[in-house]
């Protein structure tokens, strides 16, 4: 009899309501169901955020526009270049008169306001309270950047079968590539721009902070560790070089003008990725790929389909393709008030 299974007349199954479920010990015996790994194609959709361009417009039609608003907003956080989806976004908030409310990004990483925080606080001059922010955010993100690393290391799908080592070395290469990613897709976007070099930029904002401070030891080594990413950058070298001639009066070391030492294998990583991705595009290229690429004639564009492969009303495709964007006259305007979204 199993541990806690009820009385011999319910050993094996449990009442539930008038349906029966198998006991736990026949759960645990029952073999695993083969779950096929995504497409290449549908990772880079979820990770370009592509569901939400559809989301956002289903949202509306179900009359859910405070949902439009943020689904509408998500994908502009990874395409902030996208007019159309940019005019949703007015046009639904003007409905909502939340012209002036925040957004919400349904996949912010939990460092990006720590950040965005920060740096309002260094704006104000709270620059204690700015420094243990960044400190926070730069820790933060760090251990998102590892998990972004870890997670490129799972199951990939296999779309054709080649020899061992081209197998490999495809496997190799598709690792690599994630790898590479991460740093480009946890960058955050504050206002509509991205962050660039956004781990020396925290660095940046810690260097000045811990200045006014007056933790020199602690600005020295954060603009050192700045000085990783951006060598050429004359303002921190002039930093340095003021830091380095009134060492003596701070009392400073040698060590004191050293890179801190997160800074360093993160940048010593990132660096290596991307050399190592280099060098499996140069020398990792299958034979039969190279001969494929040399004699297969290119292919010749699909015709579109016809108009009689759309009939039908409702159907998908005629909606998406037949109508465009039109800004209404007035918000009670139901003609005009439904724009159909455009495929990527």
């Amino acid at each position: 009899m199993v541990p806690g299974a009820g009385t011999a007349g319910s050993e094996g199954e449990r009442e539930c309501g008038g349906c029966q479920t198998p006991s736990p010990l026949l759960l645990e015996q029952a073999p695993p169901l083969p779950v096929p790994y995504p497409p290449r194609q549908l990772l880079r959709d979820f990770q370009s955020r592509l569901p939400y361009q559809y989301l956002h417009y289903a949202q509306f039609k179900a009359n859910r526009l405070e949902k439009a608003v943020a689904a509408a907003y998500t994908f502009l956080q990874r395409n902030p270049k996208h007019e159309l989806t940019a005019k949703y976004l007015s046009y639904y908030r003007g409905l909502l008169d939340a012209a002036d409310e925040p957004l919400t990004d349904l996949e912010a990483q939990p460092y990006e306001a720590v950040f965005l925080r920060a740096v309002k606080l260094y704006n104000s001059g709270d620059f204690r309270g700015s420094t243990e922010d960044m400190e926070r955010a730069l820790a933060e993100y760090l251990a998102v950047f590892a998990r972004c690393l870890a997670g490129c290391e799972g199951a990939h799908e296999q779309v054709d079968f080649k020899d061992f080592y081209p197998a490999i070395a495809d496997l190799f290469a598709e690792s690599l590539q994630c790898k590479v990613d991460c740093e480009a897709n946890l960058t955050p976007n504050v206002g509509g721009y991205f962050v660039e070099k956004f781990v020396a930029t925290m660095y940046h904002y810690l260097q000045f902070a811990y200045y006014k401070l007056n933790d020199v030891r602690q600005a020295a080594r954060s603009a050192a560790s700045y000085m990783l990413f951006d060598p050429e950058d004359n303002v921190m070298q002039q930093n340095l070089v003021y830091y380095r001639f009134h060492r003596a009066r701070w009392g400073l070391e040698e060590e004191d003008f050293q890179p801190r030492e997160e800074a360093r294998l993160y940048h010593n990583q990132t660096a290596e990725l991307r050399e190592l991705l280099d060098f499996a595009h140069m020398y990792l290229q299958s034979d039969d790929e190279m001969e494929l690429e040399e004699t297969e004639p290119p292919m010749e564009p699909e015709k579109p389909p016809s108009d009689a492969e759309f009939e039908g009303e409702g159907d998908y495709e005629e909606s998406i393709y037949a109508d465009w964007w039109q800004e209404p006259d007035a918000k009670g305007d139901e003609a005009e008030a439904e724009p159909e979204p455009e495929l990527p």
